[in-house]
């Protein structure tokens, strides 16, 4: 496993962490025996192959998540040194709300501090001023180490350090070559500021995998609502998708790996693929140690930034269109 450079958080942070919102949620299917006995052989093996970032949130599974992260991580001896994220619900995030739910994820994830807590979603009526406030009395209580955000513009993250009168560690968006937008702005700052973009969603719900196309989609409900799985989009992709086979063929890889493999060559990223086995996590944590080229990753990078997927709404317009005119 490979690590982040960053001193601020005196604890090691793998660049391929695991994500965790599959952990006590239905909506991915994957059932009772995966929470009760899956994810903690997921999480102790994450730990065997050196991943040190943990990412649930509040809202995963009604707190489940948290409980199982907590649990496993306990159960394999490796709180302290695990780099412990979660994120705050901002339906109304005053002071007080956020004092309240951060010591309660706390309770939930049975540690004495939390090492990154985050603002889930930016709050479109109430800013950042309040709900800083009390990330700050949290940080000076020693409840939570680093203050995060997440899906938050860069000028909004710029405002929430204002607000803070601190550092915001990082910010959490959707990155991957299918959402490439924060190359823009996102990482740049980051990189020239010592701070971190968490990639969620960095394998886009598996269509990185290289597994669906046109003609092979994805049957489960998570992912057959996603947009991305669209026909018109499988078909816009398919220039990307067969540049990370040829490539994933070059290093005897899976184009997954190479997804993360150029997500994490970012500097200052971090990625958090999910994980639905053991085997996953091993793949995943893989994808640290595989070094692309200078020309594979330039190549990726223009592949990603030519892919413009439509949103439901376009595709649903264009069929309305095209049904008129015939």
């Amino acid at each position: 496993m490979k690590y982040v450079e960053q001193s601020s958080t005196g604890k090691p942070l793998s660049q391929i962490g695991l994500g965790t919102w599959q952990f006590g949620s239905r909506e991915w299917g994957y059932g009772d025996a995966y929470s009760a006995q899956d994810a903690a052989g997921i999480v102790a093996r994450a730990v065997d192959v050196g991943i040190t970032v943990f990412d649930t949130a509040e809202v995963y599974g009604f707190g489940r998540s948290e409980r199982i992260l907590g649990e496993a991580l306990a159960a394999c001896g490796a709180v302290e040194a695990s780099f412990i994220a979660t994120k705050v619900f901002p339906v109304f995030p005053i002071a007080q709300v956020v004092l309240r739910r951060g010591r309660a994820s706390a309770g939930r994830l049975r540690v004495p501090y939390i090492d990154l807590y985050q603002v889930h979603q930016p709050n479109p009526v109430i800013r950042d001023g309040t709900t800083m406030a009390g990330m700050r009395v949290l940080q000076d209580a020693g409840t939570v180490t680093h203050v995060g955000v997440s899906n938050y513009s860069l000028a909004r993250w710029q405002q929430a350090e204002r607000d803070l009168g601190r550092p915001v560690l990082s910010n959490q968006v959707q990155f991957s070559l299918a959402h490439a937008d924060p190359l823009e702005d996102l990482v740049p700052y980051a990189a020239a500021n010592g701070r971190l973009v968490i990639a969620w969603s960095p394998l886009a719900q598996g269509l990185l995998s290289g597994r669906y196309d046109a003609t092979h989609q994805p049957s489960g409900a998570v992912r057959r609502a996603n947009p991305l799985f669209l026909d018109e989009n499988l078909q816009r992709a398919a220039g990307l998708l067969d540049a990370l086979r040829d490539i994933a063929a070059t290093h005897d890889a899976a184009p997954a790996q190479v997804a993360l493999a150029w997500l994490v060559h970012q500097p200052g990223v971090i990625a958090i693929p999910g994980a639905s086995s053991i085997e996953q996590v091993e793949k995943n944590a893989e994808a640290a140690e595989l070094s692309l080229t200078d020309d594979q990753v330039a190549d990726l990078t223009t592949q990603a930034r030519a892919f413009k997927p439509v949103s439901a709404l376009q595709a649903g317009r264009a069929l309305v269109r095209r049904a008129v005119s015939r």
